[in-house]
């Protein structure tokens, strides 16, 4: 995606690594980091503003899951599934 995910990526396996396992480099496909992004925006006015974070890594242990349980599904579908959850979370916020 870009230099600082991709240097993330690298210090998540170098973390892995020194726990005694190996890990695929995670990588961030472009339209899951807008969906993360928007679903985060979205968090941060149904809820505390603090809940933004939290919300968007149980994002991605739920997408995880999902492509745990069907493999065969590709970036865009797992993009769908994050905009599902955020639009039924934007029908929350008062005044939208």
């Amino acid at each position: 995606m870009n230099a600082f995910f991709e240097s993330l990526g690298q210090d998540w396996v170098d973390a892995a690594e020194r726990r005694g396992v190996a890990i695929a480099k995670p990588s961030l496909d472009s339209r899951i980091a807008l969906e993360l992004l928007e679903l985060a925006r979205v968090a941060a006015h149904t809820q505390e503003r603090r809940f933004a974070p939290l919300t968007s890594y149980l994002a991605g242990v739920a997408a995880e899951r999902l492509r745990a349980s069907k493999p065969e599904l590709d970036e865009a579908a797992v993009a769908d599934f994050i905009l599902e959850v955020r639009q039924k979370l934007e029908r929350q916020i008062p005044g939208v």
